[in-house]
């Protein structure tokens, strides 16, 4: 993995932070998540007038990973409502890099060397390991269906990881299958919305309008960004170093949401730099 490739993939770590934070911010989820879909299927379109069709071959894996989104959205809806955003996220987030690195290995034979390996599971084990450890910190008992709701998350975004770096490779243009990405997942949630608050949606989307547009932007820059790294380096470093997210997501919490970060979060993000110099050095 080069630096600009790491580069573009810790940017996109700092942009995905943002939206998710963006959507925890806003009380109904589902108002959350139709406005950053919405938004997003809107930009799609726009980038689609712009960009190349993607290549025949891309299609089945966009339909694929349109659902798996769904899937992963629904997923995130419910584990923000369960539990803290510093605490679901980290979890979500870090189960990731090693199931997608199994993935990768099972599925299209991509394989790590010694140095890869050893970054991608020293900033899983970190990451994953300073999610649980905040439960046992917190002098409560584990909240197990906010815990299961952010452990499926996880396994849906290894899954649409893994989906997705074959059919932008397959597509011939990481502009256009994020395009045509935003477009086919974008739709179902707003549509079960309106179904959902038919006869007063807009007057439970407006007061979040702004919020929810912005939020659109950072989901569609930070995706384009790890759409465009996977075209450029193996799966698994890029899923790993992508989770970085985590640590912005734990800073978020404690800064905005009044959430504990304390010394484990610390030292989640010391193995994340070490992690990091192991990946970059394999590059």
């Amino acid at each position: 993995m080069t630096v600009l490739v790491a580069t573009a993939v810790l940017i996109a770590a700092v942009t995905h932070a943002g939206w998710n934070a963006i959507a925890h911010t806003i009380t109904d989820q589902l108002v959350a998540f139709t406005l950053i879909a919405g938004g997003g299927t809107v930009i799609g379109a726009v980038l689609a007038c712009f960009s190349p069709l993607p290549a025949a071959g891309a299609w089945p894996y966009l339909i694929a990973s349109a659902l798996l989104h769904i899937g992963y959205q629904a997923l995130l809806m419910r584990s923000f409502s369960l539990g803290d955003f510093g605490q679901m996220y980290p979890i979500a987030r870090g189960t990731a890099p090693l199931v997608v690195t199994v993935l990768a290995a099972l599925f299209i034979g991509e394989s790590l060397n010694g140095w890869q390996l050893a970054g991608v599971v020293l900033a899983s084990a970190g990451l994953v390991g300073v999610a649980l450890w905040g439960i046992r910190g917190s002098g409560t008992r584990p909240h197990w269906p906010a815990l299961l709701a952010a452990l499926a998350t996880g396994l849906s975004i290894a899954a649409y990881t893994v989906v997705d770096g074959v059919g932008v490779r397959a597509s011939g243009t990481p502009l256009g299958y994020i395009a045509w990405l935003m477009i086919l997942e974008g739709s179902l949630i707003p549509a079960y919305t309106l179904y959902v608050h038919r006869g007063g949606l807009l007057a439970k989307l407006r007061p979040y309008a702004a919020r929810g547009l912005l939020g659109a932007v950072l989901s569609i820059a930070a995706y384009s960004l790890v759409l465009w790294a996977q075209t450029r380096a193996p799966l698994a470093p890029i899923a790993a170093l992508r989770e970085s997210s985590i640590i912005v997501g734990a800073a978020i919490g404690a800064l905005f949401f009044k959430e504990r970060f304390g010394a484990p979060r610390i030292a989640a993000a010391g193995l994340m730099v070490v992690g990091i110099g192991l990946m970059l050095r394999a590059g």
